[in-house]
């Protein structure tokens, strides 16, 4: 088995990473906002980072990476 195969393309990884940090980012911001936005923006966006850097990487990277294998599994 090839190692292509097993492991995305740095520029498919690069797309599923924006695709989990981009819409998290968007949705946490607009939840924060009302809580966060009298901070100073350096607070604001280390409440944020705090936040969106767990999701994406414990949990949407490890889904979008399971659903490009089995699709890229299934194109055979």
């Amino acid at each position: 088995m090839s190692s292509s195969r097993s492991t995305p393309s740095v520029h498919m990884r690069a797309l599923m990473t924006w695709a989990a940090v981009y819409p998290t980012i968007t949705v946490v911001m607009i939840l924060m906002r009302p809580l966060l936005g009298g901070l100073p923006l350096p607070v604001q966006t280390l409440v944020l980072t705090a936040i969106v850097v767990p999701v994406a990487a414990y949990w949407l990277l490890p889904l979008l990476m399971r659903l490009n294998a089995r699709l890229a599994g299934g194109s055979r």
